[in-house]
């Protein structure tokens, strides 16, 4: 028999070997090619598979007042989402789910059946942690969980129109929180992870960078003296029935807002009915005329010429003055028709006031009023600040430096008028506004001469304490200074006034032997009880500065009228603005 060791058929047992030869150099190129030369193209198809970096979330900064005291904070909160693709099949899981999202069964189907084809849908953004973990407990599958965080604003609708909030992305949309967007907003991290397919962590690989928090920042506003601001304005509108209503108090040596409040406001922690005219921070955004607070401003320039002096005369009689076809008229009229310079502030007259404009010169009084901030900006940065309206004009005509010296014929901001007046209190220096709290005070510059500035400081407080003044600005224990003003409002879409609309308007500032604060007060539309600044806005002056000078611990400076004095009767008189 012949032999079975493959000699009959010798090239076929070659050809067995050999092809076994070249499958086995082919498999070992293959190896090579896979494991050496191709390395890096096939570990990259592995990754996109299944390597995933995952954002490790940072908190935003917090926000302060001067003392520390939290405004606005970055809470943990759990954001729940899910693969529509897999929750799709995990339909007798469905009702539990949406009973701890807070949803309907019905709801929660249809959004996931129209969602069927996508791999991921928010189930509910930025719940409350235990909440959320009660979901991921339910261990559904194609329902994740996201860390993220959400803001808390702890004074609510006392600041709300200054801080401002974020939007669902924890990005600024309005007032501090938007102007300083980038200071305050921190940087995500990543982490590398390991998925399968389904997308459930197999291993945590490394962090690839550590999420950076945003920066912190302390305002320069006195949250004992927000509420304190929040509350006298409140009872005001209450009182009065008005319409709207802002605050500014000024720290009249470093510039600092040291309170700004307004009215309506709105809860930052809820917003689901909030109206957008609630928003708008009116200290900032909204104009008007200042009517009579204007008036130490003008006699400012009056004095600061030199032509005149605080026992200086006019004439104010009858109480009307005709100018071609304009005639302007007083409210209060003196006996005899003849007034001082401080008696034409403590009166509010218009016509004594115009007959000064008309020898000091339109140019000078808008140099004066530019001078303390008027038509400027106040260099505060907040998002929508007005500048307000200083005109000027080539030729200036008897009417418009007449209108101009008694508040009307410009347009400015509860704040500008702040600033007018805590430069009048600061010996005539303008320091710098700030809404962030400062380390050192600023350098201030000279704008008003010292000499007037102190002369205005003594003029001012006699418009308070003098007889028929406007005592109801009056601070026991206090020397105070200031100036009421009653503003006709303006028609929308014309040039004329409405009837019976007025804005109430009080500003001052204490104690005037050494002064520290300066406070603006704006009522819109009072419709109860009477219209007149020194009647609606000075009262909320006072009982504001009255708190705050305790609060600040500002000595008393007038000791001897808190033992004594008696407030004037019902039938005294009153400055009118």
């Amino acid at each position: 028999m012949p032999r079975s060791n493959g000699s009959l058929h010798p090239w076929r047992f070659r050809l067995v070997i050999g092809a076994l030869a070249v499958c086995s150099v082919a498999v070992c190129w293959r190896i090579v090619e896979l494991h050496v030369l191709d390395e890096g193209f096939l570990k990259n198809q592995g990754d996109k598979r299944s390597v995933r970096h995952v954002p490790i979330p940072a908190h935003r900064g917090q926000i302060t007042d001067r003392n520390g005291e939290p405004l606005a904070v970055s809470t943990p909160v759990l954001t729940i989402w899910a693969n529509p693709s897999q929750l799709i099949h995990q339909q007798s899981r469905w009702s539990e789910l949406a009973a701890l999202l807070g949803t309907d069964l019905k709801t929660f189907s249809e959004r996931l059946k129209a969602n069927a084809d996508k791999e991921f849908i928010y189930l509910r953004r930025r719940m409350v942690p235990a909440a959320g973990e009660a979901i991921m407990d339910l261990k559904v599958p194609g329902v994740y969980s996201i860390e993220e965080y959400r803001r808390f604003y702890p004074a609510g609708e006392v600041a709300a129109h200054l801080v401002g909030f974020t939007n669902v992305d924890e990005q600024g949309q309005e007032g501090i929180e938007l102007s300083y967007n980038h200071w305050l907003e921190g940087v995500p991290g990543k982490r590398q992870v390991l998925q399968d397919r389904r997308g459930r962590l197999i291993k945590d690989v490394q962090v690839v960078s550590n999420a950076r928090p945003g920066n912190d920042l302390a305002l320069s506003i006195d949250l004992r003296l927000q509420y304190l601001a929040h509350r006298e304005l409140r009872e005001a509108l209450q009182e009065f029935e008005a319409r709207a209503g802002s605050i500014v108090m000024l720290d009249v040596h470093t510039g600092e807002v040291l309170a700004m409040a307004n009215h309506p406001s709105y809860n930052p922690n809820n917003r689901a009915n909030l109206q957008p005219d609630a928003m708008r921070n009116r200290a900032l955004i909204d104009v008007f005329e200042p009517g009579s607070t204007v008036k130490p401003i003008s006699m400012s320039a009056a004095l600061a010429t030199g032509r005149w002096k605080p026992d200086d005369e006019v004439n104010v009689y009858p109480g009307t003055l005709k100018i071609g076809r304009y005639t302007i008229r007083d409210v209060s009229r003196a006996p005899g028709g003849v007034l001082d310079l401080t008696g034409i502030l403590l009166k509010s007259s218009n016509v004594g006031m115009s007959k000064i404009a008309f020898d000091v010169g339109g140019p000078a009084m808008h140099g004066t009023m530019q001078a303390v901030g008027f038509g400027q900006y106040t260099g505060l940065g907040f998002p929508g600040e007005r500048v307000g309206n200083l005109p000027s004009f080539r030729e200036w005509r008897q009417a418009e430096t007449a209108a101009l010296s008694y508040g009307y014929g410009l347009s400015v901001t509860t704040v500008q008028l702040a600033q007018a007046y805590a430069v009048l209190a600061n010996d005539g220096r303008k320091a710098p506004m700030s809404l962030l709290r400062l380390s050192e005070r600023p350098s201030a510059q000279q704008v008003i001469p010292e000499d007037v500035a102190r002369t205005m400081q003594s003029m001012l407080q006699e418009v308070i304490e003098g007889t028929g003044g406007t005592f109801r600005a009056k601070v026991p224990g206090y020397h105070v200074a200031g100036k009421s003003g009653t503003a006709r409002k303006t028609a929308a879409g014309s040039k004329g006034y409405q009837q019976d609309s007025y804005r109430s308007l009080f500003a001052g500032f204490a104690p005037s032997s050494n002064p520290r604060l300066a406070i603006a007060v704006v009522i819109d539309e009072p419709t109860k009880g009477g219209y007149y600044g020194g009647l609606v806005a000075a009262p909320v002056f006072s009982g504001l500065m009255s708190n705050a000078l305790r609060l600040l611990n500002i000595a008393p400076d007038n000791l001897a009228e808190l033992q004594q004095a008696e407030l004037p009767g019902p039938d005294s008189m009153e400055d009118r603005g």
